[in-house]
C-alpha cells in the first residue's frame, strides 16, 4: 500500500457520504466503537454527540480519539485520524457545524432542520484536534500486486 500525501487524505475522507468508525475509551477502560458523520475543517474533525451517549461520557472522560474511514472495495484504502477531543456546547457552534454537516450526509434541503433538531435536542459539538494521520491507499500498479503475490 502507498501513503496517501495530506491533500490526498483529505480527498478521500470528504468523498461523498463516507461514514467514519470513532474509537473512544469509557470510564471503566472498555472500548468504544460507533459509526459518525463528521466534517474535516483544517486541523479538525468536527462532529455531534449527545452528551449523555457513551461517547459524549467518553471524550468528556478521556478526550483521546481514534477515527477510521475505509473503503473496503479493492484495491482498498483507509485514512486513521487520532487527536485531542473538545467537547463544545455553544448553540450557535452547534446549529453553524450541524448544517455543514448535514448538508453534506443528507443534502441541502434537510440542513436547517437537522441543525434545529441538533441544537433543541442539546447535542453538542466535538472538535477533535488532528495529532495523527495514517493514510494509506490500495495497490497501484501490476507489479506491486505481483510483489505481494510472491512475498513469503
Amino acid at each position: 500500500m502507498r501513503e496517501m500525501s495530506d491533500a490526498e487524505w483529505r480527498a478521500f475522507i470528504g468523498h461523498g457520504t463516507r461514514t467514519g468508525k470513532l474509537a473512544t475509551v469509557r470510564a471503566d477502560g472498555r472500548p468504544h466503537v460507533a459509526p459518525i458523520s463528521f466534517l474535516v475543517h483544517g486541523p479538525e474533525v468536527l462532529f455531534f454527540t449527545g452528551p449523555d451517549t457513551v461517547k459524549g461520557r467518553a471524550l468528556r472522560h478521556r478526550p483521546s480519539f481514534a477515527l477510521c474511514v475505509d473503503d473496503e472495495r479493492p484495491p482498498f484504502a483507509f485514512v486513521l485520524l487520532e487527536g485531542e477531543a473538545r467537547v463544545e456546547d455553544e448553540r450557535e457552534q452547534v446549529r453553524t457545524w450541524a448544517r455543514r454537516i448535514a448538508t453534506r450526509y443528507l443534502g441541502e434541503a434537510h440542513a436547517d432542520a437537522i441543525a434545529r433538531h441538533s441544537e433543541e435536542s442539546g447535542e453538542v459539538l466535538v472538535r477533535g484536534h488532528i495529532t495523527k494521520v495514517v493514510a494509506r491507499t490500495g495497490l497501484t500498479t501490476s507489479e506491486d500486486a505481483a510483489q505481494l503475490v510472491n512475498t513469503p
